[in-house]
C-alpha cells in the first residue's frame, strides 16, 4: 500500500484548506483511512479517521472545522479544514491500516501505511 498526500500550503487564520490523500494497493474498501499532524517539537496526533469505510471520527480539537471524506472508488480520503487557527499549522500526514481496532484510532503507531505529509501553514 502507498499513499501519496497533496494539498497543503500556507493560509491565513480562518482560511481553509483541503487536503487529499491517494492510495494505491489497497485489497479492499474495508481499510481505516485517515489523518494525523504533527507540529514542531511536539508528537504526532491524531486527526481523524474514516474507520473502516463505516463511520468517521474526529479529534475535539478539529471537530466542527475538519471534514473528511472517503471516495472508495478513487481510493481517496480528502481532509476539508476551514476556520484555520495557527495552532494547526504542522505536517499532515494520512495513514491507513487493513486491522485498527477502534480502541486504537487514536495511535499512530497502530497505523502500517503512511504518506509522506505535507506542510500546512496557518499564519495569524
Amino acid at each position: 500500500v502507498q499513499l501519496q498526500a497533496s494539498g497543503g500550503g500556507l493560509v491565513q487564520a480562518g482560511g481553509s484548506l483541503r487536503l487529499s490523500c491517494a492510495a494505491s494497493g489497497l485489497t479492499d474498501r474495508s481499510y481505516t483511512m485517515g489523518w494525523f499532524r504533527q507540529a514542531p517539537g511536539k508528537e504526532r496526533e491524531f486527526v481523524g479517521i474514516s474507520f473502516r469505510g463505516v463511520r468517521i471520527y474526529y479529534s475535539d480539537s478539529v471537530k466542527g472545522r475538519f471534514t473528511i471524506s472517503r471516495d472508495n472508488a478513487k481510493n481517496t480520503v480528502d481532509l476539508q479544514m476551514n476556520s484555520l487557527k495557527p495552532e494547526d499549522t504542522a505536517v499532515y500526514y494520512c495513514a491507513a491500516d487493513s486491522r485498527l481496532i477502534l480502541s486504537s484510532i487514536k495511535y499512530p503507531d497502530r497505523y502500517d501505511y503512511w504518506g509522506q505529509g505535507t506542510l500546512v501553514t496557518v499564519s495569524s
